[in-house]
């Protein structure tokens, strides 16, 4: 059998494995679910065996988990020993371009830094500082939106999403597009209640979308200056319409989704604490500074980083790693590794505790990072400048939180607003 076959066949074994299965199997559940904001008691358990536990199998590959932050940041940091392109796993081939697996995260050099660098300078300090008044809009008009329809809301709708949805649809240049439908089909891809059967649907629908912008902006130029312009402006003779139109893919979904859970999980941890809530209204940069770096470590929404693939044998923590096994870094789990600081269990804005893994580590690190803290800052401190007395309009023990997801959530945040 040649290699093509071998491929082809896993990747065929592979779909079909994730749209027939009902759910992810238990046994390996854990890193993906939540109780409310906190890592679910297994996670913790999982410790005693160390910080790298074995999973499970994949299609007959072993899986390990990392959960401590030390070793979690060496995982991350090393490209030599580990590679992000899982397609050999998959496949890389779809039935059309949209399908096809890739983008930022799944890459390694020089594709990895090819693709990258057309983003960089779209995220340099001096393009960001330019987009401080966009993002300080569309907070307002998120607020004033809560305060049309109060005095009870749900936050999550008309603030935790629709402050990065703006944003994010600002920096692309995006013309108005079906936000509902958006907002659904970016959730969706990160769902895996189905055991992620719905993943690779979602994916192309929002994928074609953007590979469809960018060859009609190429064909004839007609949209606001944004990233998707730009990239076309200067990129039409090097890139093809689908690998700019899957950089956009990565920048709209990244630039949403997470925000989007961050600032609604966010929230309802501040909630909870009122002296970190009085430090955004009343502290200086640096407290501000100091709550939102909290939040990112404690709510950390992205649960786990792309897998790594061992190119080599090699030691991760206490364990041997081979060639070919598959490392998933559970982010929620280092972030409140004990080993890191005794209360890492707690939310304690006091505490400073630098390198939060929220962004990733490394090579891959998100790219957009210091966007999503504008974003925090910003939105965190006008919402609670504005509404001081915001609290809960619902028992807590009725907020649904996503069951399964990669990105972790709060389904819906009903506040007062006072």
């Amino acid at each position: 059998m040649t290699r093509a076959m071998a491929v082809s066949l896993r990747s065929a074994a592979l779909r079909v494995a994730l749209k027939s299965a009902r759910r992810v199997p238990a046994s390996i559940r854990y890193p993906l679910q939540r109780d409310g904001v906190d890592p679910v008691a297994r996670l913790d358990e999982s410790r005693r065996d160390g910080d790298v536990v074995q999973l499970g199998r994949l299609l007959g590959t072993r899986v390990w988990l990392v959960t401590g932050y030390d070793v979690a940041r060496s995982v991350l940091a090393d490209s030599e020993a580990f590679a992000n392109d899982v397609r050999g796993l998959i496949g890389r081939q779809g039935r059309t371009p949209a399908e096809r697996i890739g983008g930022l995260g799944m890459t390694d050099q020089p594709d990895h830094g090819r693709l990258r660098g057309v983003l960089t300078p779209y995220f340099t300090r001096r393009r960001l500082a330019e987009l401080q008044d966009d993002i300080d809009r569309v907070v307002e008009a998120a607020l004033d939106d809560m305060a049309a329809h109060g005095p009870e809301v749900d936050l999550v709708e008309r603030f935790g999403f629709a402050v990065p949805f703006g944003v994010i649809c600002d920096l692309l240049g995006m013309p108005e597009v079906d936000r509902a439908t958006f907002r659904q089909q970016g959730a969706a891809r990160f769902d895996l209640r189905d055991a992620g059967a719905g993943i690779f649907d979602t994916a192309a629908g929002t994928r074609q979308f953007l590979i469809d912008l960018v060859a009609t902006e190429r064909a004839e130029p007609h949209l606001p200056d944004g990233i998707v312009s730009r990239m076309v402006a200067d990129h039409a003779d090097s890139f093809d319409d689908v690998e700019l139109g899957g950089l956009a893919d990565g920048v709209f979904l990244g630039g949403y989704e997470t925000s989007a859970s961050m600032l609604s999980l966010g929230t309802w941890v501040l909630l909870q604490h009122p002296q970190a809530w009085k430090m955004l209204q009343h502290g200086d940069p640096a407290d501000v500074d100091l709550v939102v770096e909290e939040l990112l470590r404690f709510v950390c929404p992205v649960q786990v980083a792309f897998p790594r693939i061992a190119r080599h044998e090699v030691r991760v923590g206490e364990r041997t790693v081979r060639k070919g096994d598959v490392l998933v870094v559970s982010l929620t789990g280092a972030e409140r590794d004990p080993a890191r600081h005794e209360e890492a269990s707690r939310f304690d804005p006091m505490t400073e505790t630098a390198g939060t893994l929220a962004f990733g580590h490394g090579l891959h690190r998100c790219v957009g990072a210091e966007l999503a803290r504008m974003e925090l800052r910003t939105a965190l401190v006008a919402l609670a400048r504005r509404f001081p007395d915001l609290s809960l309009a619902c028992d807590p023990a009725d907020l649904r939180f996503t069951e399964l997801a990669i990105v972790h959530g709060v389904e819906s945040l009903p506040v007062r607003l006072g």
